[in-house]
């Protein structure tokens, strides 16, 4: 059974992850419509991989006895001057993300929560991945800068992305 403080914080997460599915899909359909089909794919698979993440949190939740309790979620932007502007929103959304996910861990571990502190341990590796690819999507946007032929490949590129659901969601 889930301590109240915990089932709590964990019930945020999940609003957090909603919201992070929510921004990412506002991302996508944004370069979407500019023509852009490859980011607006990769955000659109970010899109899905937040929402798994809230399915397992959900999931989790609904495992240890206790009680999923949905909130409102908040509006998000809906415009960016560029790709580069976008993965920099990206990768500064993904730092609060991790900060979340390791204060999740330490409440886990100050309530001798094990069971939900090894649950988050792959949150936290996720973490480590979800900035390393905004660190790289943001280094190759800076070296294109205004060239419009490195745009065209790397959206070609970002167009082959697909999504994996995570083994963790069918735990």
């Amino acid at each position: 059974m889930l301590s109240n403080k915990v089932q709590d914080a964990i019930n945020a997460q999940i609003n957090a992850e909603l919201w992070s599915a929510y921004l990412y899909l506002s991302m996508g359909l944004h370069f979407e419509a500019e023509g852009m089909p490859g980011i607006a794919n990769w955000f659109k698979i970010q899109f899905q991989e937040e929402q798994a993440h809230a399915t397992i949190f959900m999931n989790y939740i609904n495992q240890r006895g206790g009680r999923v309790e949905l909130k409102a979620i908040d509006a998000v932007p809906t415009a960016w001057n560029s790709p580069l502007e976008a993965f920099k929103a990206t990768l500064e959304h993904e730092q609060k993300v991790t900060a979340l996910i390791n204060n999740l861990y330490a409440l886990a571990e100050a309530e001798n929560d094990y069971a939900t502190r090894d649950r988050l341990a792959w949150f936290v590796s996720e973490q480590v991945e979800e900035e390393d690819n905004c660190h790289t999507l943001i280094d190759k946007f800076k070296l294109i800068g205004d060239n419009g032929m490195g745009l065209y490949m790397l959206d070609q590129e970002l167009g082959a992305r697909v999504y994996n659901a995570p083994a963790i969601l069918s735990e």
